[in-house]
């Protein structure tokens, strides 16, 4: 039985903004140690004003939080030793050399001498970084500058590494790249690492469990694979050429949850979804029962379940087209503002 403390534990956490904007609503996460733990969700959703309540950059209005142990409150210069954080935004200094970059950090958290040369050597090392060491972080790609970011994040040997989309911006190979190093760091030195992203595959890849966050508020919680496996079946995907309207909405959800083997009909717009327990076989009943209420389909997909489902299931709508709702910040979120 585990009987370690959590290594991140947060309990109803609120926060709001000018304008009655609710950017938290009763936030929930409990992060144990030596694990990745993803907070998956759409730009807007809470995850980055979370990292930011948790790495003291920021007061919640109401709730409780501790970070290795230390209250975020009462000890948050307690905190600010024990973590390293990678802000979406990178924190290195382009006018400076990468090496110089390392340094100040290592020097601001008290390395001296040889022990501060070594651990600069050593991350330069790890990070494919010492041929670019002596030139500036201005001149870095963006793969290079993110690989930076996480390096000065390490410097002092944190116990909790906070990644706040790490990967965001970065092109296809730099991202992979950035998945293979986190992997690294957790299954070898066994750090704790809080993942915001609003990638579905990075959450699914890197995090041994995950909360979907959505309207400042976990949805639900689990791994990735017990989140999949709840939606038994397979998952139906119907585009149509037109959005039918409530009433038609209600017409056809009847009659399509009428059919043997489908259920969870949900509308979003032109798109239906639904879950079958066996997605061929049911297919040709459902198109023609579409077919039948005069509708036109344009496309039609079956799948086995994956996050986007998941969040569909527990959000009301879907991820990508929430994503696009919420994508200017934090304050377009709104605890029911749109």
């Amino acid at each position: 039985m585990n009987t370690r403390a959590p290594a991140v534990q947060a309990r109803q956490l609120i926060k709001t903004y000018p304008g009655d904007v609710t950017a938290l609503n009763g936030m929930d996460v409990t992060v144990e140690p030596g694990t990745v733990f993803g907070l998956l969700g759409p730009n807007g959703a809470g995850k980055s004003t979370t990292v930011k309540i948790l790495t003291t950059l920021a007061r919640p209005d109401s709730g409780t939080a501790t970070v290795a142990g230390h209250d975020v409150l009462r000890h948050p210069d307690r905190v600010r030793r024990a973590i390293g954080v990678v802000a979406q935004n990178s924190g290195a200094d382009p006018g400076a050399t990468g090496r110089e970059n390392l340094r100040l950090q290592g020097r601001l958290y008290g390395l001296r001498g040889a022990p501060l040369d070594r651990r600069v050597d050593e991350l330069l090392d790890r990070f494919t970084l010492t041929e670019a060491a002596g030139r500036q972080v201005k001149g870095y790609s963006g793969g290079m500058r993110r690989r930076l970011d996480v390096a000065l994040g390490l410097v002092h040997n944190p116990e909790v590494l906070f990644l706040d989309e790490p990967t965001t911006g970065l092109d296809p190979e730099a991202r992979t790249a950035m998945w293979e190093e986190i992997g690294r760091l957790a299954g070898e030195e066994g750090l704790t690492i809080l993942l915001t992203t609003h990638y579905l595959e990075e959450a699914d890849r890197l995090a041994e469990r995950i909360a979907i966050v959505d309207r400042g508020r976990v949805v639900v919680e689990g791994t990735p694979d017990s989140l999949k496996g709840e939606l038994r079946g397979d998952a139906v995907h119907v585009e149509l050429r037109e959005a039918p309207g409530e009433a038609g909405s209600t017409l056809l959800t009847g009659a399509l949850t009428g059919l043997p083997g489908v259920h969870e009909v949900l509308f979003d717009g032109r798109r239906i979804s639904a879950r079958a327990d066996d997605g061929a076989a049911a297919m040709p009943a459902l198109l023609a029962a579409l077919e039948r209420a005069g509708v036109t389909v344009v496309s039609a997909t079956v799948a086995r379940p994956s996050l986007d489902d998941v969040y569909l299931r527990y959000a009301g709508r879907r991820y990508a087209e929430a994503d696009a709702a919420d994508g200017s910040g934090t304050l377009a979120l709104a605890g029911g503002a749109r």
